[in-house]
């Protein structure tokens, strides 16, 4: 049995099914939740990486220490194209800082949305998480995220 506060990454895996042309919503979290992201050149880091993922990017949000991401999948599996994504941050994140740690908790949370489920009410969600975490009191004064409908 799992300790309390222990990381759970590994039975995020269970069940996880890869279907080509679904919405995902995916999490990612920081290790040790550090706040990496409350610096904006990393931030960007992270923005650029999305942008050349093997996935269609719908909207995404970077908090202080983790990432909402909301896309649809191609051809590659949801697993790899997550795990690309978050080696890809880190390696580009650790260069720039010099340094060589982890950047990621293990593992992701994923939601497969269902086809009755109304895409941008949730891509409105994802982006209103600034909002929701107090850091700002309009989205438009958050500089991390992004969603194709602008």
């Amino acid at each position: 049995m799992d300790k309390p506060n222990s990381p759970k990454g590994h039975t995020l895996r269970q069940g996880r099914f890869s279907e080509p042309g679904r919405i995902y919503l995916i999490t990612a979290v920081t290790h040790e939740r550090s706040a990496l992201f409350t610096n904006l050149q990393l931030g960007r880091v992270l923005v650029s990486t999305l942008r050349n993922a093997p996935a269609t990017t719908l909207c995404y949000v970077i908090m202080p220490d983790h990432l909402h991401w909301l896309m649809q999948l191609e051809k590659v599996s949801l697993s790899s194209v997550v795990q690309g994504v978050k080696s890809a941050s880190a390696h580009s994140i650790n260069r720039s800082l010099g340094i060589h740690r982890p950047v990621w908790q293990a593992g992701f949370h994923d939601h497969a949305l269902r086809r009755d489920e109304d895409v941008k009410l949730v891509a409105r969600y994802v982006v209103a998480n600034p909002i929701r975490a107090g850091l700002v009191k309009r989205v438009s004064d958050y500089p991390l995220w992004d969603a194709m409908w602008l």
